[in-house]
């Protein structure tokens, strides 16, 4: 079934009103867990305008009124903590255009997935410094790529800190430990480095300006029992979407996290979304990081021939050629758990946006605000405090 823009928010108007149990003024109430707006987490930094997780980017989220950055934390060589999504460095460094890493090159399993690329843990801090971050999307800003540097966790601490005196107002950091499996596994854990950065910086606290997150349960149970006190957050993730039903599909190596997978164990994350799952979260973390399609799905249109119907007719079957399913109860399942909900990600480019959002990143929060997400996880900063300054205008807050 087709679903307007309209009809989706009609949903999410009766999922609102059920959750106050008033139609009265109560309505306007805000549903997030705490009652405060929901933050704005920059993804990876201003990742929609420049190479992500670098300085560069993350004080251009700053500048732009971002409530935290986010940054995945992986290792070097030499046992340092940096920011980088992936341990492959091809992805979002320019290390293929340094000859003297030739050699570094190879083909690996990370998670189950077969990479080929140069790996953190091949090079140092030092070499690592001389390579520059790149776009990761071919449709953003080409012209920043080799110009910034990898950076360091306790760099991002520091910069957090300065920036947060310098603007007078408070900078939240929102670490990931990635891939804690594979580094454990070539015997370079990373989480009790995670917890002496933290507690170094004054942070191990629930209401320290910090956000610990991680696919991987286990990452997180055990920063916790060494004595970690922050929020913590399990991620929640998935392959991608059947265009035909609107149901989640699931891959190596976004299907499970992948410590499951070592021991057998053959659930999927979306066990994590049930009541059972959100009760077995909630004794270990504070809030859940979701992919956003848990909560609002997309669901294309199928032809007589049983394809999905390219609508745009650009050659390409994506969420532009879809529309919005009716909204989960995943939020108002959180929160009766106890847990607050940051879904991930929001993005601007209209390949990302089903066709009820007319090409309008901020009619897709509109629908997620109302829902009550705690927070988005966001490339674009500025639309996402857009739609949030409309969305608290509406219920006149």
């Amino acid at each position: 079934m087709r679903m307007s823009l309209q009809i989706t928010l009609t949903a999410v108007a009766a999922l609102s009103l059920a959750a106050c149990g008033t139609t009265g003024p109560a309505a306007n109430k805000l549903l997030t867990l705490d009652g405060n707006p929901p933050l704005v987490i920059a993804h990876r930094g201003a990742s929609g305008y420049l190479p992500e997780q670098t300085l560069e980017a993350y004080a251009r989220a700053i500048e732009l009124g971002a409530d935290v950055i986010e940054m995945d934390l992986v290792s070097t060589k030499d046992g340092v903590l940096i920011a980088r999504h992936d341990p492959n460095l091809a992805i979002s460094t320019d290390v293929a255009k340094h000859p003297r890493f030739a050699s570094r090159k190879k083909t690996i399993q990370v998670d189950g997935e077969t990479q080929t690329g140069w790996f953190s843990n091949d090079f140092t801090l030092a070499e690592i410094k001389t390579l520059g971050g790149i776009s990761t999307d071919p449709e953003r800003p080409q012209e920043f790529n080799g110009k910034f540097k990898v950076v360091t966790f306790q760099e991002i601490i520091d910069f957090a800190k300065a920036k947060s005196k310098e603007t007078g107002r408070t900078i939240a950091i929102y670490p990931e430990t990635k891939n804690p499996t594979y580094f454990r596994d070539l015997g370079m854990p990373m989480e009790d480095k995670v917890i002496a950065a933290i507690n170094a910086a004054g942070w191990n606290s629930k209401t320290a300006p910090i956000y610990v997150q991680s696919f991987e349960p286990g990452s997180l149970k055990y920063m916790k029992s060494k004595g970690l006190n922050t929020r913590l957050i399990q991620l929640i993730d998935g392959d991608g979407i059947d265009m035909k039903t609107g149901a989640m599909t699931y891959a190596v190596p976004v299907d499970r996290p992948y410590e499951w997978t070592k021991a057998g164990d053959k659930r999927n994350f979306d066990v994590m979304v049930t009541p059972a799952g959100l009760a077995e979260i909630k004794t270990y973390a504070d809030g859940i990081g979701p992919w956003k399609r848990y909560i609002v799905s997309v669901k294309g249109t199928v032809g007589a021939d049983g394809k999905v119907v390219d609508v745009n007719k650009d050659g390409k079957i994506n969420d532009a050629d879809a529309t919005s399913t009716a909204p989960t109860t995943l939020i108002a399942d959180a929160h009766k758990a106890g847990l607050f909900v940051h879904p991930f990600t929001f993005r601007n480019e209209s390949r990302r946006l089903a066709s009820d959002y007319h090409k309008d990143g901020k009619n897709e929060y509109a629908v997620y605000y109302k829902l009550g997400v705690d927070g988005v996880f966001t490339d674009f900063t500025d639309t996402a405090l857009a739609a949030r300054t409309e969305y608290l205008k509406s219920i006149g807050r």
